[in-house]
């Protein structure tokens, strides 16, 4: 790899790290995955901070990787069951509260994936907030990250401050 390809690799590594910022909206370590080579559908996974003294919600996603993009999350049913389900109102996200989206919690579902999510590549979402508008986020796609790798504590399936709307 020459010097030039070292260097923009590594600017690009600390632009990812860094966190997006609208309005008093920010978001940490964002990071997709496809559930696997060939698949239709991915998701991706991130921390959402609040920095308001008013409550917001997010309301929906969009990004040009697939031909649909919702907002998901896992629930118990009554059999004891992990079901993946839409949550069409959003996630609430109190004022100077955060939430984490994380595998096997919520996050941002992408169905009908137009081309593979491979490793390295770079995907533009934007996440509509009912306050603070549209937020857009470049999320590296990341095909090796463990469930516990990251800033996130994606094992916690209690999943912290999360708030789930009614």
């Amino acid at each position: 790899m020459s010097i030039k390809s070292t260097l923009f690799a590594a600017a690009a590594a600390v632009a990812f790290a860094m966190p997006a910022f609208a309005a008093d909206i920010t978001v940490d370590d964002p990071y997709a995955r496809a559930s696997s080579m060939m698949s239709s559908s991915g998701a991706a996974f991130m921390i959402i901070h609040n920095n308001t003294d008013t409550d917001d919600q997010l309301v929906g996603a969009a990004s040009d990787v697939a031909e649909k993009v919702e907002l998901h999350t896992h629930k118990e049913d009554e059999n004891g069951v992990m079901r993946m389900l839409h949550v069409e109102e959003g996630f609430a996200i109190p004022a100077g509260g955060t939430i984490e989206m994380v595998r096997g919690g919520h996050h941002v579902m992408f169905l009908g994936l137009k081309e593979e999510m491979q490793q390295g590549d770079v995907i533009s979402v934007t996440l509509q907030f009912e306050k603070a508008g549209d937020v857009t986020v470049e999320v590296p796609v990341d095909l090796e990250r463990k469930p516990m790798h990251g800033n996130m504590n994606n094992g916690n399936m209690n999943n912290g401050q999360m708030k789930q709307s009614d």
